[in-house]
Formats: C-alpha cells, structure tokens, sequence
C-alpha cells in the first residue's frame, strides 16, 4: 500500500477514535477499532498477495524472454534494437468466427489463470487476515459487545479511505 493511502485510513480512523472518546460512547469505539484493525489487515494481506503474485509473474516472463533469446543475438544486438516487432491486426467489424478465434488462447489459459487466483487467495497473509476478522467478529458477539451499526463503520473506514485518497 501506498503511504499515502495508508496514512489517509489513520486519519479517519484517529478522528472517529476522537469523537467516540469525546462522545463516551465506549462500545461503538471497540467495535469500530475491532473492525478497522481486521479489515485493514484484509487490506494489507491483500496488497501483499497480489504484490508477491505480480512479481513471480514478471520474473517468470522475464526469464522467458531471456531464453528465448540467442545467444548470437545477445553478442550482435545486446539491447534488442533490431528485433521484428509484432503487429496486432485491428479488425474493424470482427465476426463470431473471428471472436471465437481470438478467445483460444484466453480459454486455453483458464486453468493457469485459476491456479495463479487461488495461489493468492490461499496465501498465508490473507488466511490469518480473515481468521483475525473473524476471531474478533466473534469475540465481540460472545462477549455481548457486537453492535451492527458501528462495526460496519469501522469497517468501512478503508474503502471510503481509498476512495478519498489521492492516486499518485
């Protein structure tokens, strides 16, 4: 995550502590702080997957391209400046048939594509994330402190801090 966007979810989350403080109102203030930790931790965990996921994607495609390369074309052309650049064709009025064709190699990758989404919803980070989630959701409910209206607030601290943080 970005600092900015890290510091904006701070900022709201110390001024509604604030107010809650200044308003005594001590059981919306747990469950609020209860649900911004978990959910912000979602949010981390999830950054964190996808970062780790993207990366292990550029290495892989980067090795690949290095393969691929000759090693005579590495000494002649060292920087690639002579290499033939593919050209995508921009077909006008495409028909189904042409649809179809283009779609091969996006089907024919659905289960690579499925096996890289599940490594990153199965990742380490994101499973103690969404165990911390609900461990607090029911410690709150056992303890008789869950309150609906408060714990969707502090939730939701860090989507309406994404979308009011300014994108660098």
């Amino acid at each position: 995550m970005t600092k900015n966007l890290f510091f904006t979810f701070i900022y709201i989350n110390i001024a509604l502590v604030v107010i809650l403080i200044l308003t005594q109102n001590y059981s919306w203030l747990i469950n609020v702080e209860v649900a911004f930790i978990s959910s912000l931790l979602v949010s981390i965990a999830t950054f964190i997957s996808y970062k780790k996921n993207v990366q292990k994607s550029v290495d892989l495609e980067v090795q690949k391209q290095e393969e691929d390369l000759d090693y005579i074309d590495k000494i002649d052309d060292p920087y690639d400046l002579y290499s033939d650049d593919i050209k995508e064709e921009i077909i006008e009025n495409p028909t189904k048939e042409q649809i179809q064709e283009a779609m091969k190699p996006i089907k024919q990758n659905h289960f690579a594509n499925f096996k890289k989404g599940l490594m990153s919803y199965s990742s380490f980070y994101r499973i103690g994330a969404y165990v911390i989630l609900v461990i607090g959701f029911f410690y709150l409910n056992n303890n008789k402190l869950l309150e609906v209206v408060p714990y969707l607030l502090g939730f939701l601290i860090v989507p309406i801090g994404s979308l009011l943080s300014k994108r660098d």
